[in-house]
């Protein structure tokens, strides 16, 4: 039960966000559009609630338990960036807006970029955690070692996206010779100066 609770739930979540984007930019219904995408955390903090229910009912705990808990996590952590993520390609797409820009690549705004990633990661995994250690103390379900697991997976992740972050800010990605750069985009090439003889 909790696998197609997760699948209809990651269902309902593109489908709401859809819906969002689309009455803000072709229909102009913008108060609709706002309520739409606000509420979409609300997708999974439903799901967790049936998951609660479900352990609360006797079910063995199991790690779908533990990934409808990280839903709700990544979707406090990731939701607003994937949101501004779907909306600046809905808006170049159906509203004439500008072409979304690429991540950075280099120097410190890659830096900046890998923090910011990484910031959204712990603050999933730190929700995570709380949800799920809330799942063992409020149910006690039998099977509840998964969830132990479950820790070291998102403490892992937790380690290499901190990894990944810090290593960027010591040893910064330098661009191509020759590239011209713009907030850690290339934006051209110079070219070649030529010598009077």
């Amino acid at each position: 039960m909790i696998v197609t609770l997760i699948l209809s739930a990651e269902v309902a979540f593109w489908v709401v966000l859809a819906l969002g984007l689309a009455t803000r930019y072709l229909l102009r219904w913008r108060t609709v559009s706002t309520v739409l995408l606000v509420g979409l955390p609300v997708i999974d903090l439903v799901l967790f609630l049936l998951t609660l229910f479900d352990l609360h009912g006797g079910a063995t705990a199991s790690w779908t338990h533990a990934l409808a808990a990280s839903y709700l996590g990544f979707s406090v952590g990731y939701g607003p960036s994937v949101v501004r993520w779907a909306d600046a390609r809905f808006l170049h797409r159906f509203a004439g807006g500008p072409a979304p820009l690429p991540a950075p690549k280099y120097g410190a705004d890659r830096s900046r970029y890998e923090w910011q990633v990484c910031r959204r990661t712990l603050v999933s995994v730190a929700i995570t955690i709380t949800l799920i250690t809330t799942l063992k103390l409020l149910t006690d379900a039998p099977g509840s070692e998964v969830f132990d697991q479950w820790y070291w997976k998102l403490g892992i992740a937790a380690a290499v996206n901190t990894a990944i972050a810090a290593s960027y800010t010591l040893w910064p990605k330098q661009p191509p010779a020759g590239a011209i750069v713009e907030d850690g985009r290339i934006t051209g090439w110079k070219t070649p100066e030529r010598s009077d003889r």
